[in-house]
């Protein structure tokens, strides 16, 4: 694979990072497990955290056996924080992983998102559904169901009013921030102190508020570039959909609208929990992340394979 791509790879308080350049942007990333045989899961992070979220599982996955690669996506990581709102579509925030499976060389991967990550997720299986093994959503349904309830359904309008506040220019930055970004940690009431001071590490950082607010503007709402369209198409990667159904931001309606685009293997986790599904439920969270990976390894495809070359 020709890869312009380059990785350094560093130790921080006992803790691996890797910096990837991806022609004009840097992104920092937690890696765990590299030095395993195992296949390599990337792991997407939402609005408002970082990849600090994944530490846990991280753990979990490398003594699996696993390579684990979370990135802190465009916005978040300081050296990929572009200016201009057109710059934060999901035609570009795919492309980043792409650039960042490149960079390690991946033909092939495991991905799993939440919230934005998830709509990251969708996008790239849309893009490129050869490179993956499998997808894992939280939180987050298909893209073309969640589209359909946003304009139908009025239990999702209800609950998707937060985001035209955060379409609004200029304001949601202020309310974030004020009184010491107390209304963004408002946000974070399923997440320990610790979990909260790395996120404001990043948030007080010039422009990174900014910056993943510009997420929803560059993708809902009249600042749309048509030429950033997606086809959000039927799905045949081996899905794995997780949603807690007291989630305030994503009602039942998406969620069941969902399996009608899946054309591959399909499964479905319905938990008695929120938004936050890896801080509320993260046992249950986990073994069925595990279980997925491990069901649609290389060994599920090695068979198709074989029927290919004969």
């Amino acid at each position: 694979m020709n890869n312009p791509n380059s990785v350094k790879e560093v130790i921080v308080n006992d803790e691996w990072f890797a910096e990837i350049q991806t022609g004009e942007y840097t992104f920092n990333c937690r890696i765990a497990g590299l030095e395993n045989d195992g296949e390599t899961i990337i792991l997407l992070h939402g609005f408002p955290e970082t990849s600090y979220m994944w530490i846990n599982l991280m753990k979990g996955l490398a003594e699996k056996g696993y390579r684990v690669i979370a990135p802190d996506q465009r916005g978040y990581s300081p050296n990929a924080r572009p200016t201009f709102i057109k710059e934060y579509s999901l035609k570009h925030t795919s492309s980043d992983v792409l650039a960042i499976a490149n960079a390690y060389n991946l033909k092939r991967f495991h991905l799993v998102g939440h919230d934005w990550g998830s709509s990251v997720g969708w996008a790239f299986i849309a893009e490129h559904p050869e490179r993956l093994y499998s997808w894992t959503s939280l939180s987050i349904p298909h893209m073309k169901a969640f589209q359909e309830a946003y304009r139908s359904d009025y239990d999702q309008q209800r609950r998707s009013k937060y985001i035209g506040f955060f379409n609004m220019p200029f304001f949601p930055e202020l309310y974030l921030s004020f009184n010491g970004y107390n209304n963004l940690k408002n946000i974070w009431r399923a997440h320990n102190d610790e979990e909260k001071e790395a996120y404001l590490s990043v948030f007080r950082q010039r422009g990174a508020l900014r910056s993943a607010l510009n997420w929803y503007r560059a993708n809902i709402g009249r600042r749309r570039n048509p030429s950033d369209n997606i086809n959000f198409g039927n799905v045949k990667v081996p899905t794995l959909l997780i949603w807690g159904n007291m989630d305030m931001a994503i009602g039942r309606k998406s969620v069941v609208l969902s399996e009608q685009y899946m054309a591959g293997p399909y499964n479905f986790l319905e938990l008695y929990a929120g938004h936050w599904l890896i801080q509320e439920s993260f046992d249950d969270v986990s073994k069925a992340i595990i279980k997925h990976i491990k069901t649609y390894s290389l060994e599920y495809y090695e068979p198709q394979l074989g029927r290919r070359k004969k």
